[in-house]
């Protein structure tokens, strides 16, 4: 799962162009929006393009459960494995 982690790290890295940051700079269980890594709606919208693209895995930002899975990095890489061993 950690290697997970860092795909995820380095997939918010480089599709939202934040080379200032390693992954190191990521905390995993920190949120993704607000006060966590501060990021806003238009990035989970570039996000979750990204992630479709990377692991065929398609979002609706309609469902608020998928909301929920956009919380961390953690919670995003145990949607995905999850996902992925369907």
């Amino acid at each position: 799962m950690k290697n997970l982690e860092l795909e995820i790290k380095n997939l918010v890295i480089s599709t939202l162009n934040l080379e200032e940051m390693s992954p190191d700079d990521i905390d995993a269980n920190a949120p993704l929006f607000g006060d966590g890594l501060g990021l806003d709606s238009i990035d989970a919208l570039e996000l979750g393009l990204a992630i479709k693209k990377q692991y065929g895995i398609t979002l609706s930002s309609e469902n608020e459960e998928i909301r929920q899975h956009f919380y961390s990095i953690t919670t995003l890489a145990n949607f995905i494995s999850s996902h992925n061993n369907n």
